[in-house]
Parts: C-alpha cells; sequence; structure tokens
C-alpha cells in the first residue's frame, strides 16, 4: 500500500504504516501507539494520501502547540519536496498556510474546535488525526468528543486516529468503541542520565547556567535545556550572555516568541558551531530539534491552575511527572547516543508524579461550556470524554456564563450567548469587546483582549496601558499579526476600528472580569479583590498607589499572588457600571477597650469604595461584632460563673457516658455556634462587658429545656447529699470520675455506696480527715469499712482523739462534729 510513497529516510514509523492502513480500511477508528522518534507526526499523515476511503478528501492533523504544528507541517512538505501550503498546509492562531491543492491541514486542537463548530459534518475531511493526544488538553478532549459525536450520528465514515507516545492504547480503544491499537517502537539512541542536584537555596537559573558550562566541558553536541516559562530563560540567557565558548548560540524556545525565532531555534547549528537552546514545555514532545545531544532537565514546568472560589487562572511551576521526565530524557537521544543531566538528585524521581493530571479536570471551562451550548448539550455526560468534567467546575462555569447572559435558565445559549459562541475568545474577552462596542471602545477592547490572549506582547509591565501603548507603536510581524487579529475579533462582533483610548483600560477590563475589581488596602502595593482574595504589585510601581485596579493576572499562590497584568480604575467607573450590585453595609470592630467602633461602607462585593463614621450602627452589625470577638478570644475566657462550668461539665460526662441527645455545651461546639445560642441575647448591647455571667445563663438555658435539665438533674447530680444532710459539690472533671470530696464521718450508717447515670456509675469518694486532708479515695464504701477502716481508723483516732471513730462506722451515727465534752 505504501510502495508508492518514496521518503528520504527510513523511520520505524515505516514498519506498521501497511498494518495502521488495514486497519482502518476495516474499521473507521484505530488508536496509534508509537515510541519518541518513530516518526508518527510526518509520516502517518503521508502516508494515508494514499488510502482507499480518502477519495480525495482531506487529513486534518491536530497539534497540541502552534510551533509543533507549523514545524510538522514543513517536515511533511519537504518530504514531498514541496513548499508549505501545497499539499501540505497549517492553519494556527494569526498564521495560515494552506491552498487549493491541500491535502493535509496541520491545525491547532483550538482550530479544529472552531471548524468542527462551523461545519458539523467536517464536509471534504476523511480523518482526523490527534497528534500528541496524550497530552490531554481541553481543546483536545474537546475535539475528539465532538469528533465521535459527528461520527455516530452524521458522519458514518469519518476516520479518528488517537496517536501518541505515552499513550493508555487500551482505554482510548475503549473510548472509540474497541479499535485497533497499532504500535510500533521508536527510534532512540541510548542516552545516559546523570544527576547533578540543585540545593534548594540555588535559583534554578544558576544551577541551569552551571549545568550548561559542565556540559559544554565534558560533552559534544548541542544542548537543550528545559526551564519552567518564559521569565526562567530570559533570566538565564542574560546570565550565559558573554561567558560561553566561541561557536556557541543562545537560542530562547517559547510559546510568547514570534512564529521567527522560534523556528530559528529548532533549525540545526550553524557548521561549526553548537547550540543551547533554552526551552520551555514547548519543545517536550512533537518536535525534533536537529543535533541535540545532550539534554538538561529543570524537572519544573509552569502549569495554569484554575481556582473556581476565586474565578482565577493562575501559573504554578510544578515537579514534572515521571512520564515527562522521560520524555525530556529521549530528546538527547533522537539522532545519536546522548546525556541527560537532572538537576535533581536521583532518590527524588519516584516521588514525582506518574504523569500529568488531565487539563479538563483543572481548567477553567466556561469556554468548554459555551461550547457545549452551540454544540446544543448542556450535559457533558452525553458525550464521550476521556474524563468528564467535574461538577464543582462546570456548575461554576454555568454561573459565570449566566451573569454574562450567555446562558439561560435552563442552560441554552441567549442571543447574547450566541454571538460570544461565534468569537474564537474566551467569553470575558467576548463580553468586553461586545459590551465595549456600544460605547464606541470596541478596538481598545479588541486590543486588550489580544493583549491578554497572548502573553509576552507588549513587554512585562504590569500596567495594561503601557503595553497597549507598546502595541500601538510597534512595527514586529507578532505586532501586525496580532492586530490583525484583534481586527478580525471586532468585525465578528459587529464593531468598527474606533480611536484608542488607552485611560478607558480599567473601565474595559472590568466588563470582562468584574469579580477582579481590586480596591487599596492597607499597605502600598497590597489590593484586595472583589471575589476576596488578596493580591500584591511591587510598592515600588506607579500604580501601586492607586485607589483602584482592575487585575487580569495573577501569578503565584493565593496568600501571596503577584499582580501580572492591570489598569487603574476610578469609583466612578465602578459606580456607573456595577451601581445596581453596590450595597452599603455596616463595619462594626471592637476597639482594645471592648468598645464599639461602627464605620458604613459603600461596598462593590468586598471592595470598599467608600466609608464614613456612624453613630447607629445596624444592630446585627454590633452583635456581629461582638461575636466574632468573642470568637476570636475564645469561649473559655467569657465570665462563665463556678453553677455554670459545672453545669456544662455535667453535661459533658452525660455526653462522653453514651447520651447523645444532650447539648454539647464544651468549648469548640459553642464557639461553632455563637450565632445560633448567644446572638439572641445580644440585642441593645454594645460593649464586650455586657455580656456577663447573668447574660450567659440565659443563653445556656435556652440550650436546655426543661424536661433535658432534669435528665441532666437525674444522670449527673450537680451535688451529693451525704447522710448529715450536708449537700456536697460533684466534680465531673476529675480524673477519677464523678468525685465528691467529703470528711468521713459524715458518712458513717452508710451501708451502700453512692452512685450517679442513674446508678450505673459509681461515685468516686475522697473521704477527708476532720481537717478536710485527703486520708482515702474508694469506689467501693462497704468495702472500705470492712477492710482499711481499721487501720485509717487507728491513725485517725491518734491525731484526732475530741472525735468518734467507731469499730463499725456502717452502724454508727454519722455527725459534722467532735465527740460532745464530759461535764
Amino acid at each position: 500500500m505504501t510502495s508508492e510513497l518514496t521518503f528520504s529516510t527510513e523511520l520505524p514509523i515505516d514498519g506498521v504504516l501497511d498494518p495502521l492502513l488495514l486497519a482502518l480500511d476495516h474499521s473507521l477508528n484505530a488508536v496509534l501507539v508509537a515510541e519518541p522518534g518513530a516518526g508518527k507526526t510526518t509520516r502517518v499523515p503521508l502516508a494515508l494520501l494514499r488510502a482507499r476511503w480518502r477519495q480525495g478528501r482531506r487529513i486534518i492533523v491536530l497539534e497540541p502547540r502552534r510551533l509543533a504544528a507549523r514545524a510538522a507541517a514543513r517536515r511533511m512538505a519537504g518530504e514531498l519536496r514541496e513548499a508549505v501550503g501545497q499539499t501540505v498546509g497549517y492553519r494556527v492562531r494569526m498564521d495560515t498556510k494552506v491552498g487549493p491543492e491541500t491535502k493535509i491541514e496541520v491545525v491547532t486542537e483550538g482550530i479544529f474546535t472552531r471548524m468542527i463548530m462551523e461545519d458539523p459534518e467536517l464536509n471534504g475531511v476523511a480523518a482526523v488525526l490527534f497528534d500528541e493526544f496524550h497530552e490531554r488538553s481541553l481543546d483536545g478532549d474537546l475535539g475528539l468528543a465532538l469528533a465521535l459525536d459527528v461520527q455516530g450520528a452524521l458522519r458514518d465514515d469519518l476516520r479518528l486516529l488517537p496517536m501518541s507516545a505515552t499513550l493508555d492504547g487500551a482505554r482510548v480503544s475503549g473510548l472509540l468503541g474497541g479499535a485497533p491499537v497499532i504500535e510500533s517502537s521508536g527510534r532512540s539512541f541510548p542516552v545516559e542520565t546523570r544527576y547533578l542536584g540543585r540545593p534548594a537555596s540555588e535559583r534554578i537559573e544558576d544551577a541551569a547556567v552551571r549545568a550548561v558550562r559542565h556540559a559544554l566541558n565534558q560533552e559534544p553536541g548541542s544542548i537543550l535545556v528545559f526551564l519552567p516559562g518564559q521569565g526562567e530563560i530570559l533570566r538565564t540567557a542574560e546570565r550565559l550572555d558573554g561567558k560561553l565558548p566561541a561557536g556557541t548560540q543562545i537560542a530562547p524556545l517559547y510559546g510568547a516568541l514570534d512564529g521567527r525565532a522560534q523556528d530559528e531555534a529548532i533549525r540545526p547549528a550553524p557548521d561549526r558551531m553548537r547550540k543551547v537552546v533554552l526551552a520551555s514545555a514547548i519543545a517536550q514532545t512533537s518536535l525534533t530539534i536537529e543535533g541535540i545531544r545532550v539534554v538538561i532537565d529543570s524537572g519544573l514546568a509552569r502549569v495554569p491552575r484554575y481556582e473556581p472560589q476565586t474565578g482565577l487562572t493562575r501559573l504554578e511551576t510544578v515537579r514534572v511527572s515521571r512520564a515527562s521526565a522521560d520524555q525530556r530524557r529521549g530528546r538527547a537521544g533522537r539522532t545519536e547516543p546522548g546525556v541527560c543531566f537532572r538537576l535533581w538528585d536521583e532518590a527524588q524521581t519516584s516521588a514525582l508524579p506518574v504523569a500529568e493530571t488531565p487539563e479538563i479536570l483543572e481548567a477553567d471551562l466556561s469556554g468548554l461550556v459555551l461550547d457545549l451550548a452551540r454544540w446544543g448539550t448542556s450535559d457533558p455526560s452525553q458525550l464521550r470524554f476521556p474524563d468528564q468534567p467535574p461538577a464543582a467546575s462546570w456548575q461554576e462555569a454555568v454561573t459565570l456564563l449566566a451573569s454574562l447572559n450567555a446562558l439561560d435558565k435552563s442552560g441554552r445559549l441567549t442571543p447574547e450567548g450566541e454571538a460570544l459562541a461565534e468569537l474564537p475568545l474566551h467569553p470575558r474577552l467576548g463580553h468586553m469587546i461586545r459590551s465595549a462596542i456600544g460605547q464606541d471602545q470596541g478596538w481598545t477592547a479588541a486590543l486588550i483582549a489580544a493583549l491578554v490572549s497572548e502573553p509576552g506582547l507588549g513587554g512585562r509591565d504590569p500596567d495594561l496601558r503601557q503595553r497597549l501603548s507598546w502595541l500601538a507603536r510597534d512595527t514586529t510581524q507578532r505586532a501586525k499579526d496580532t492586530c490583525l487579529m484583534a481586527e478580525r475579533w471586532l468585525k465578528l462582533a459587529g464593531g468598527r476600528k474606533d480611536p484608542l483610548e488607552i485611560e478607558q483600560a480599567g473601565r474595559l477590563l472590568a466588563l470582562a472580569y468584574p469579580d477582579r475589581v481590586a480596591g487599596a488596602r492597607g499597605k502600598t502595593g497590597s489590593f484586595r479583590l472583589a471575589n476576596g482574595r488578596g493580591a500584591q504589585l511591587d510598592d515600588s510601581h506607579p500604580l501601586a498607589s492607586a485607589p483602584f485596579l482592575c487585575v487580569a493576572d495573577i501569578q503565584g499562590k493565593a496568600a501571596s499572588g503577584r499582580i501580572a497584568l492591570c489598569a487603574p480604575m476610578d469609583k466612578t467607573d465602578i459606580e456607573d457600571l456595577f451601581g445596581p450590585t453596590i450595597v452599603e453595609v455596616d463595619e462594626v470592630t471592637l476597639t482594645p477597650e471592648g468598645k464599639i467602633k461602627a464605620r458604613r461602607q459603600r461596598q462593590y462585593h468586598k471592595v470598599v469604595i467608600g466609608s464614613w463614621t456612624i453613630a447607629t450602627p445596624d444592630p446585627n452589625a454590633v452583635a456581629g461584632a461582638l461575636i466574632a470577638e468573642i470568637r476570636r478570644r475564645g469561649v473559655e475566657r467569657l465570665p462563665w460563673s463556678r453553677d455554670q462550668r459545672h453545669l456544662r461539665a455535667r453535661v459533658a460526662y452525660l455526653l462522653a457516658a453514651g447520651d447523645p441527645a444532650l447539648p454539647d455545651l464544651s468549648d469548640g461546639a459553642l464557639a461553632e455556634t455563637l450565632d445560633d445560642w448567644l446572638r439572641p441575647y445580644l440585642a441593645g448591647k454594645t460593649r464586650l462587658e455586657d455580656v456577663d455571667a447573668d447574660l450567659l445563663g440565659q443563653a445556656l438555658s435556652g440550650l436546655i429545656p426543661y424536661d433535658t435539665k432534669a435528665r441532666i438533674d437525674s444522670g449527673a447530680p450537680s451535688h451529693f447529699q451525704a447522710p448529715t444532710g450536708s449537700r456536697l459539690p460533684i466534680d465531673y472533671g476529675a480524673e477519677t470520675g464523678p468525685t465528691v470530696a467529703v470528711r468521713v464521718q459524715e458518712l458513717f450508717g452508710l451501708k451502700s455506696h453512692p452512685t450517679v447515670c442513674n446508678g450505673t456509675i459509681p461515685l468516686t469518694l475522697e473521704l477527708l480527715s476532720p481537717a478536710q486532708r485527703p486520708i482515702q479515695i474508694t469506689r467501693d464504701l462497704p468495702g472500705f469499712w470492712t477492710g482499711s477502716w481499721k487501720d485509717v481508723k487507728a491513725d485517725m483516732k491518734g491525731r484526732y482523739p475530741k472525735h468518734d471513730w467507731p469499730d463499725n462506722p456502717a452502724e454508727a451515727d454519722p455527725t459534722r462534729r467532735a465527740k460532745a465534752r464530759k461535764d
């Protein structure tokens, strides 16, 4: 079948092309598992050109990244000795090269989603190939789910082929209805792994520089260094500049670079030169960089992490998985034996996660929800996803889209939602552009959307206005392509190119991110977002003293998030945009002396836009402040009376003894339920000292109904009544159990041991001398009378001769006094 194909070199994948074509002759779907270096990306699409079932139709190849899509198209076109855009072309964001004769289109996964949405039948398409499917991007999962839906309902002749080096073939085969799995070994040379380690105090850039210089001295060939992201790449390049041997070229490679710079990085080094490629995970798969025989792996990657509670997607630097580390290592053995230097200790490898978490389980799903609503479904379980999206993240996305008026109550697209679905943008950004058009600011909004969507454009200044200004002046090809893309978005949204209004950036950004409007708080550079999250801006930045910002990007952990992109706003902007949602609330706090201090605040969610002192605050707010201070200090510090503490101890004992119907009056339980049991008694109280023992007694009574009080008194009586009539308090918190201290003479005549808990628990008796000194502890009074009493009597009689010490105390009369004096 492949006899008509003539390739310049032989690759391992060639050995399974015939079985693969045969499988697709007899089945709509197949799964190809091919090790790195096998050549699947470039050979399989070319082989499928000869398939009988193609019938002149196109083959679509999905790639996860723009760089990989362009590189794959160029390599295939080179095999055919043609220019890109003839038989083989590509479609990526801001760059398309296809022609009327194009039979193979390499597209990024997001582009494919737009294609299938606009043409659900995929007219003129014979097969869709999902390259590097193991990366499990959200767009890749969605593309396969939609293609399977099309295949089942509209196109019973459409072929689907997921391909990967580290794919769970059996699992994906099951998803595709038991599709045959074709496996191919790769072409790789031996790679020696050496562990260089990295002290915790050493910056990753310094460790990378150390490793590069070591590798250049010890090994021949070019070097590929894997770093977390753009920042580390640029800092490493700066440290290496001018400090490498002559004939060494430094080539950064990351997603924000323009296409020409990326293409330059993956080209072989010039003759008699060596190249040091500083790359992000963009170089991990789908690419072959000629001449690389040394890999230096930082073991780190920067990945997006979505926080549903804040609506923010932040970039987090994490340890790579073992699968990723193995893929990076394999890059050193593509063309000859190589070496991989790892910047961690060997023992740490076993602690790495086995594989990355699929994006669908951690991503912002608002785009997915919008796409599926456009597809006609509000239930993701109706489609075959490798992993179903988490219910909480799905609902968060539904809530956001509803707030943008994109979905109705039944989850169907509104007219606004239909318009947003037509835009190849995150719904937030699409909503911003459409809203701005009505204010004659659509062009500014479109450029803002471009800057937010394309990291690295316009410099690194957190001030969005500076980046807009830079983009307006920039004459590079990437800037021109970006502006053209923004114009297309604006046209799709029904707008026109009106004057650029840079100073409106904050107001416009707030249309996309109303939850990220931020107000200054306390320290310079510290802000609080409307969603409640805190964020920091370098206190030397001019915007650090701004009263209000709108934040598009935050990096780092929630407790110390760094603002990476923002624009200033003023109070008028917030009032105009969000007036109906602004409320007035009383903020009531307590002074250190325990007195109420009250201010009325005008708030947009968690952002304070104005405040003033008030004399008569809301009583509920006052009660809330008292509750908050009590909770802060601790319930145990309330002025409980001795009887109240005693009552709580009795109830605690009965609970521990197995009476679950009683209220929990422990410190922890009362602290958790302060609003329930104490707040109703705080009406009219304005000072912490108003919460006294009398008030606490009323509140406790509210927790203990009359019948419950009777059960407590019966099971755990507060006092023990001695035969003399004395009422002695019982200590229910003692280590020995319920305990009463009593002078032994007051128990004379008592023949049975006293109990609590309705006769089930013996009371611990701490027997005292006439001088109230402990002489014995017993839980068996009759046994004490007949046992050790004899020794105790002899001792006590010598010490206290004026008191009676009968031989048989069980038959004697109880007394509180000494013997009567004889006249």
